[in-house]
């Protein structure tokens, strides 16, 4: 551990989105400073399973060894910052892998974020600049929201999910467990985007999109199904077709 009322962070992943987070967490330090207090965390490095990284820098944070090091670094806090569109099932691969206990991991908000006391957010998620959520949202555990994401009344964001930077959802939107939602996209209120699917840039989404499928466009439509590892993490949650699988969110905290 670094000092009193700071705690050491693990990243694990070197890619832009652990980046992106490292930046979060130093940016995360200053602001505490500026505010007179300790910072609350202390960015120890990163963990990430490709060799050729083991023992170098990434924007000036040391890459400490393989993801199973949380293991062994056993006094850190841990975010799993990992996924793209081409693979936005590998976070919840790697997190079920690791099997840690929901008090391992850290919750970072970026000190630029809006989040209001009504709203709520789970173990292990990232909220990155300027970021609103308005009046109770909730986000769900190991979420990514990435910047000028803009979340609105009552909406409930599932686990694993990513929002893309500028995604906009209107009130009482349902985003189901692992979606991934295009850089701006647009979600009409009261809407559904159903577990473990995807929406391309730019889209708005004006109707249900149903578990497991890739939509795109304005308004946004079908243009197939999701690519094998997520449909391969909707079959682990059990979802069988025509039947919604809900936020599935882990404990939320405050």
């Amino acid at each position: 551990m670094s000092g009193a009322g700071t705690e050491d962070l693990l990243i694990v992943g070197a890619g832009g989105f652990a980046r992106e987070t490292a930046q979060a967490v130093r940016d995360v330090a200053a602001a505490d400073a500026a505010r007179g207090r300790p910072p609350r965390w202390r960015l120890a490095g990163h963990l990430d399973d490709d060799p050729a990284l083991h023992g170098r820098e990434v924007d000036g944070a040391p890459v400490l060894g393989g993801s199973e090091r949380v293991h062994e670094l056993a006094d850190a806090r841990v975010l799993v910052c990992v996924g793209s569109p081409r693979d936005y099932a590998v976070r919840a691969r790697l997190v079920r892998r690791l099997g840690l206990p929901a008090s391992r991991y850290a919750t970072v908000v970026h000190p630029t974020a809006a989040v209001s006391g009504s709203s709520v957010l789970g173990a292990g998620s990232v909220l990155l600049a300027h970021c609103v959520l308005t009046a109770a949202v909730r986000v769900g555990s190991h979420v990514a929201v990435m910047p000028h994401a803009v979340l609105t009344h009552d909406d409930a964001v599932g686990d694993f999910a990513t929002l893309a930077s500028g995604v906009r959802l209107g009130g009482g939107v349902r985003v189901g467990r692992g979606t991934y939602l295009g850089a701006g996209s647009l979600v009409r209120e009261y809407t559904a985007v159903g577990a473990w699917s995807l929406t391309g840039m730019g889209s708005t989404v004006l109707a249900d999109v149903p578990p497991g499928e890739v939509w795109a466009g304005s308004p946004a439509r079908r243009l197939r199904a999701a690519d094998g590892p997520a449909l391969e993490e909707l079959r682990t949650d059990g979802v069988m077709a025509g039947r919604w699988p809900g936020t599935r969110m882990g404990s939320p905290v405050a």
